[in-house]
């Protein structure tokens, strides 16, 4: 299972949200490069990169620090604000190594199919609930589509890998909502990234425990728990192996 530390940039900073909340804000580094550095030296071969200005605005804003943290070696998953197929390239054509696709995705069936047709394992749909419902634009639209219906068919059209985050245990640290990611893996016919409230290398190894019951769960996604010092890049790699 694969640990992707995570790096949210808004206005140019290393930020972390609760929940999605634009005014739940902690800012813990100026430049996002510096953190990267960090993650790649202890180890990660992958960093998850969301430009919440695009996420928030509808477009990417920060492909020049996307360049920047892709030359430093470790393969880059990038979201935010991927909404059509150009930009897209822009952000592989930036160095991304995969490109998360939300919004859009869950609204439009033939972009998603042709995106998928396009990019195979190179595209990751996000899939962010909120009770059990997906949230776009940023997580400030909730729409009636149930995130399950949504990995069925996401996998169903061509798509390799979805990205499941959980709103609620967003930058919470208290662990991940162990029940609806179930409810995603039984669903999902492609591969899972578990995303959402890890509070330390423990989660971490309950994901690769539950892994073996579900292999499609092929990677954790880990923010805050990082910022706040509760757990490390090394440690966590050790915890994936279960």
């Amino acid at each position: 299972m694969i640990v992707y530390p995570a790096i949210d940039i808004r206005g140019g900073r290393c930020v972390r949200l609760s929940q999605g909340r634009d005014d739940a804000r902690t800012n813990y580094y100026e430049d996002p490069v510096e953190p990267a550095v960090q993650f790649t030296q202890a180890g990660a071969e992958w960093i998850h990169v969301v430009d919440l200005d695009g996420a928030f605005g509808g477009a990417p804003l920060n492909l020049a620090t996307l360049a920047r943290i892709a030359q430093l070696g470790p393969k880059i998953q990038f979201g935010g604000g991927m909404r059509d197929r150009a930009l897209a390239e822009s952000a592989y054509a930036a160095g991304a190594s995969r490109v998360v696709i939300g919004t859009r995705a869950a609204t439009d069936p033939a972009f998603l199919r042709e995106m998928a047709k396009a990019h195979g394992p190179r595209l990751a749909v996000g899939i962010d609930a909120k009770d059990g419902l997906v949230a776009v634009k940023g997580w400030t639209a909730v729409t009636a589509l149930q995130a399950t219906d949504f990995a069925k068919e996401a996998g169903e059209l061509g798509v390799s890998t979805v990205i499941y985050t959980d709103i609620a245990t967003d930058g919470m640290l208290t662990g991940p909502n162990w029940k609806s990611l179930e409810a995603v893996l039984k669903a999902c016919p492609c591969g899972v990234i578990a995303s959402g409230g890890v509070a330390g290398a423990e989660d971490v190894q309950r994901l690769a425990q539950l892994s073996k019951a579900y292999p499609n769960l092929v990677g954790a996604i880990v923010g805050k728990a990082l910022y706040e010092g509760r757990c490390d890049v090394a440690g966590l790699l050790v915890a994936a192996r279960g």
